[in-house]
């Protein structure tokens, strides 16, 4: 798979997800993950979340995999919950100031699976530059984007249209950061709460 080759050149590639195109890069490449923040138009302070193949490749970058994490994968991967967790000490990765933590998905698309799993854990954004909107199509993600990437996976538009939801299980109690593709009421009945507790309302 010359995607294979090209991400462990340090190359940047586009590729698509079911949620939007992401932009990506080897995790543990920091050159290439920082490359990939500049192309975006981002600092460190807003970190590269990293997309998994397989839940098992998960367990092996986070701290604790607490019955929380095991209940949302079993829900919502492969699927758009990003979870938000301490991650496993000592990993040779810098993603940003990501405090100890890591955002971690598992992406429902098969072009996206296929390079996960050939490559490992990847640091992918959606592929925009910062206050424009992620693109759901590679010639979107071209326009914005353009010779910053090395390769552009084109799967077609993304079913989802829609950023992933983004849950943060790193403080005493769940709690979400982002509702988008998947709502507060898909969400808390699997960890046994409210809405409006994993909203901060109460």
């Amino acid at each position: 798979m010359a995607v294979t080759g090209s991400v462990q050149r340090g190359n940047l590639i586009v590729m698509p997800t079911d949620t939007v195109y992401g932009i990506g890069a080897d995790a543990f490449n920091n050159e290439a993950v920082a490359a990939a923040l500049r192309a975006k138009g981002r600092g460190p302070d807003m970190p590269m979340p990293v997309l998994v193949g397989s839940w098992d490749t998960a367990k092996g970058l986070v701290a604790e995999y607490t019955e929380d994490l095991d209940a949302l994968i079993r829900a919502f991967w492969p699927g758009a919950l990003s979870i938000v967790v301490p991650q496993a000490p000592s990993l040779p990765w810098n993603l940003g100031d990501t405090r100890g933590t890591v955002m971690l998905r598992m992406p429902n698309h098969p072009v996206a699976i296929a390079v996960l799993r050939a490559v490992g854990p990847m640091a992918v954004s959606s592929a925009n530059l910062t206050g424009h909107t992620p693109p759901t199509t590679a010639a979107d993600a071209r326009q914005q984007l353009g010779t910053s990437v090395d390769m552009y996976l084109d799967g077609g538009e993304s079913a989802v249209g829609t950023p992933s939801s983004i849950i943060d299980l790193s403080g005493p109690q769940p709690r979400l950061l982002r509702e988008a593709a998947l709502s507060a009421e898909q969400i808390a009945p699997v960890l046994a709460t409210t809405p409006e507790i994993l909203r901060g309302e109460s």
